[in-house]
Parts: C-alpha cells; sequence; structure tokens
C-alpha cells in the first residue's frame, strides 16, 4: 500500500470516530444484571501508518475489526457541533472512490480490517455525494469480490433510487437524525432539513424492506437500518429524543438508534458549550431497550418537570420501585411481558423461566440464581409461590 494514500486513509479514519456503530443489529439487549455499561464505545488499536481500527461488538458474541472512515473531510454544511462544519481551519483530504476501494481492500486481504463503515463530508450537493459512496461500495462488491460487513451512510437530500442502490449492497445503512425535531436541528444544524433531507431516506428504505423482494439485495436480504442523535449542545430533552426513537422503532423497525454524547469541537460555534454528562448518554440507551425489546411505552418513564430522565436510577429500576415495591409479581404465574419488567430479568433469562416452571414450579431463589439472575436486583419485586423470598445474601 502506497505510504502517502494510507497517510491520506489514516487521516480521514481520525476524523470519523464522532460515529457509533455496533454492526451486530437487533440484539444488544439491556444488561440484565445492571453491571455493564451501555452504550460503551468499541475499543480501537492502531499502528504506526495503519488507520485506527475499532474492535466492535456482535450481539452473537465475539468482535468484528471495523475501518470506519470517510471518503472526505470537506463539506459545504455548517453543522455547529461538526468537526467537519464549512469554513473550519484545518487540512482537508479527499479519496475518489476506487482509491478507497483499493485501500480497503489490501487492509481486508491483509487481516487489518473485517468490516467497513463508510460516510463523507456534503461535496457538491448530497445525491452527488451519496454517488461517490455507492461507486465505493460498488467497486469493493464486484472489482474486487469483498463479501464482508459493510455500513453505508446515507447523505442528507439522497434520492429514493440511491437508498434502493445502498440496501442492495450494504450489510447496514443509515442517516443521522442528529436531532429529535426540526427546532432543535434548526440549531443545531442551520442548513439540513428534518423532514425532506433525513427522515424520508428512512421512511423510504423501510417501505422498500416492506414492499420489495430482496432478492437484489446483498445475501438475499435487506440490511438493517440505524440513526444517530447528538446528545446535548441545543437543550433537546429526553422526551424528545424517546418520542422520535419510540416512532422509529415501532414504525420503521430500526434496529439501533444512537445516542452521541456533546463533546465541544475547536473553531466551531459550540466550541465553548459544555460536554454532555455520559451517565445521561446510558440512561436514554436503557430507555431506548426498553422501548425495543421490552414492551415499555413513554408513560412509564418519570421525568423531571423539563422532560430529563433521572440520572440516579436506571429506568427500569425507577418504575419497579415506584409499581412492584408494593405489589410484587409472582414469579410462577407472571407472563412473558410481567417478567421483563422485573428488575434482573431480561429475554433470556425470562424464556429460561417459562421453560423451567412449565416443567416445575420456582420453590427458591436459588433457582433464578442458577438462571444468571442477581438477586439483589430481582428478589425486591418478586414472590415465589406467594411469599417474599428471603433476601439474607447469606441464604443465596
Amino acid at each position: 500500500m502506497a505510504e502517502e494514500s494510507l497517510s491520506v486513509l489514516k487521516n480521514l479514519a481520525d476524523l470519523s470516530r464522532f460515529e457509533q456503530e455496533d454492526p451486530a443489529a437487533p440484539g444488544c439487549p439491556l444488561p440484565e444484571d445492571g453491571s455493564r455499561t451501555v452504550g460503551t464505545p468499541p475499543s480501537r488499536s492502531s499502528t504506526g501508518s495503519i488507520p485506527e481500527i475499532f474492535h466492535a461488538k456482535k450481539s452473537g458474541g465475539g468482535e468484528i475489526r471495523l475501518l470506519k472512515t470517510v471518503l472526505s473531510s470537506a463539506c459545504e454544511r455548517n453543522c455547529n457541533y461538526c468537526a467537519f462544519r464549512a469554513g473550519r481551519d484545518f487540512h482537508r483530504e479527499t479519496l475518489k472512490p476506487d482509491g478507497m476501494a483499493k485501500l480497503f481492500s489490501q487492509l481486508n486481504q491483509s487481516g487489518i480490517a473485517e468490516g467497513l463503515f463508510l460516510s463523507s463530508g456534503i461535496v457538491g450537493g448530497g445525491i452527488r455525494t451519496q454517488d461517490k459512496i455507492l461507486d465505493t461500495a460498488e467497486i469493493l462488491r464486484f472489482k474486487h469480490g469483498y463479501n464482508g460487513y459493510l455500513h453505508l451512510k446515507l447523505m442528507p437530500g439522497a434520492e429514493k433510487d440511491q437508498v434502493l442502490r445502498a440496501m442492495q449492497l450494504a450489510n447496514r445503512v443509515s442517516i443521522n437524525l442528529e436531532a429529535p425535531n426540526p427546532v432543535r436541528l434548526q440549531k443545531l444544524a442551520p442548513l439540513k432539513t428534518f423532514a425532506e433531507e433525513l427522515l424520508k431516506p428512512l421512511q423510504w428504505a423501510d417501505e422498500i424492506r416492506r414492499t420489495l423482494n430482496p432478492l437484489s439485495a446483498f445475501n438475499l436480504r435487506w440490511p438493517s437500518l440505524a440513526t444517530q442523535f447528538v446528545v446535548g449542545g441545543v437543550d433537546e430533552t429526553d422526551l424528545e429524543l424517546l418520542q422520535l426513537t419510540q416512532y422509529l422503532h415501532g414504525k420503521l423497525s430500526l434496529s439501533r438508534v444512537y445516542f452521541s454524547p456533546f463533546k465541544p469541537v475547536r473553531d466551531t460555534p459550540f466550541e465553548n458549550l459544555p460536554p454532555e454528562n455520559l451517565l445521561r448518554q446510558v440512561r436514554l440507551y436503557q430507555a431506548a431497550f426498553l422501548l425495543r425489546d421490552y414492551g415499555y411505552s413513554l408513560e412509564d418513564f418519570q421525568y423531571s418537570s423539563s422532560g430529563q430522565l433521572p440520572l440516579d436510577a436506571d429506568p427500569k429500576l425507577a418504575w419497579a420501585r415506584e409499581h412492584l415495591t408494593e405489589n410484587p409479581l409472582e414469579i410462577n404465574t407472571a407472563d412473558r411481558i410481567q417478567l421483563l419488567r422485573i428488575p434482573g430479568i431480561g429475554p433470556i433469562s425470562a424464556k429460561r423461566i417459562l421453560q423451567s416452571r412449565h416443567q416445575h414450579p420456582i420453590k427458591e431463589a436459588g433457582a433464578l440464581q442458577a438462571f444468571g439472575i442477581p438477586l439483589e436486583r430481582t428478589l425486591p419485586f418478586i414472590l415465589i409461590n406467594g411469599k417474599r423470598p428471603d433476601r439474607q445474601p447469606q441464604l443465596w
């Protein structure tokens, strides 16, 4: 690989780190024991002139070595928070589609990168930029014979046919909504339009998946869909973010909604704003997973008078303390939806409980512990055969 080209790719990849990615689509459940931080960014590795490689988690276990990069760091938009914004004083670089495809193919064949996440700054309009992303993907798939994981960004203003072509080439497509509504977006990214440029491509993607046969798609299946919000910077509320998240999961079947905490970037209009509290990101992820996988609705969460989730307790525990402390659920009769309301019990352990009690009723807390359920989270909110279980640790 030419050292000069690698240097350009490394610089482009360094600028894409604000993008979050978890290639393993629908899984990613809320941690059942509350011990793992949701939304934790993947680890990274870089050697010499080799671009930074992300070790992203897969839902089935294991990792994928992912190159996250952009075709160009030049951009004609003026988003107030973004390192790429027009007029910001830094050295811009660009790779042509065939150059990007060739470099990634060499990294892939060398065993350095398994998957590619490809975005770009907008140059010459969203349609023209989208064409370059699609050209790169086509060269990779058909000239270099790459059959691995490919995540393609949809550009603001992309046309429906371009969305379809991206879905035929990729394992995942996404577009950053950035803000939960037009009012917040105007403050964050003044030259973008919320409904027509950002939300519409996701609606088209959902329509394509629902109405067209995936025989023309890579691996004969349509890709998963995702989006990302910038959290903080324009006073958006958690309630606003979760209202749109509920629509995206429920109506458009998005696999993931990412929450990227705002961090000030030098030489941007928002450079003097404080960075967002990372715990807020965690609470938003927890609430989003509850909406997607656990049967919760917006009304199940507690909010402050300003529309924010409390930071001192996860949303599931907060709901249980209010509803189950005085009215615990019987572990032997609760249905799946009720079981998922109990802290410490997620989809996997709920399935184990239902299967086990079909043969034999659960008689003691130790049986739950054998399912991997953290008793300290679960016991305050359940009954076992009509009685509150003993909560003394030495008896577990």
